[in-house]
């Protein structure tokens, strides 16, 4: 019995044009994913490394209440806040005692929790109470003190409070600062040192028409609480504007 065959079957290619192609087409999908996957994964790498800071610098201006302020953006901590317009409240941190916003350089000193005095925070709100803190030191906790004091740091008194005051284990220092306007801010003390935090202490102040500023800071500071509140008035009186121009600070308690 014959066999058809073709004169061509002994010579055929191993491979097809077509699967060639195919082949082709597939190693540079490949690629291209190679490559995506790299490039996604450094910026992956990045936003993780950033952990929410940003280096952008750009001005922000917020509108809290009857106040307007421009900030860098890369002192506003949360991105969700870093946007122009009106917002119920702001959150900062800035570099102490330079004042400065997050950069790459200092990332140490924003991401390392044994270092608490390398920052400070404050949060920016309308007022809600007519006095801030300095303001209710006589009408308002001078009643909850309970009449024990000792010397603290740098010209300082520390005030214990009643056990009823509801304060817990906090306690005041209270001060006098260089224009003889009263100084309060109330900590909670650690056990010792190492066990520091970057909101041992916390004071309110009001600027602006309308603003509440609280800011927090380790209690190892407490030995510079005039510059620090000079500092901190300083950079917000040099932030807030008004049509273009820059608003002078209410230092009134």
């Amino acid at each position: 019995m014959t066999i058809a065959t073709t004169g061509d079957d002994g010579h055929a290619p191993l491979l097809s044009n077509r699967l060639l192609t195919r082949l082709t087409i597939g190693v540079a999908v490949l690629a291209g994913l190679t490559i995506g996957i790299s490039i996604a994964g450094r910026m992956l790498g990045e936003r993780i490394a950033l952990a929410g800071h940003t280096e952008n610098a750009e001005p922000v201006d917020v509108v809290i209440g009857q106040d307007q302020i421009r900030l860098p953006a890369n002192v506003i901590r949360f991105e969700e806040q870093r946007r122009t317009g009106l917002a119920e409240r702001v959150d900062l941190y800035l570099t102490w005692p330079e004042m400065q916003g997050y950069s790459n350089a200092e990332r140490s000193r924003f991401n390392d929790a044994n270092r608490p005095e390398s920052l400070i925070f404050l949060s920016l709100s309308q007022s809600t109470m007519s006095k801030d803190m300095s303001g209710r030191l006589e009408p308002i906790y001078s009643h909850l003190f309970d009449g024990h004091t000792d010397l603290g740091p740098a010209a300082l008194t520390l005030r214990h409070l009643k056990d009823n005051s509801g304060y817990g284990n906090e306690v005041f220092f209270t001060g006098t600062l260089p224009d003889g306007a009263d100084y309060a801010v109330r900590c909670m003390m650690p056990a010792d040192d190492m066990q520091s935090t970057s909101a041992d202490c916390q004071r309110d102040i009001h600027i602006g028409s309308d603003l509440s500023v609280l800011y927090r800071f380790s209690s190892r500071l407490l030995p510079q609480w005039q510059a620090m509140e000079a500092r901190v008035r300083d950079y917000l009186d040099q932030s807030l504007i008004r049509n273009g121009r820059p608003l002078a600070v209410n230092r009134s308690r």
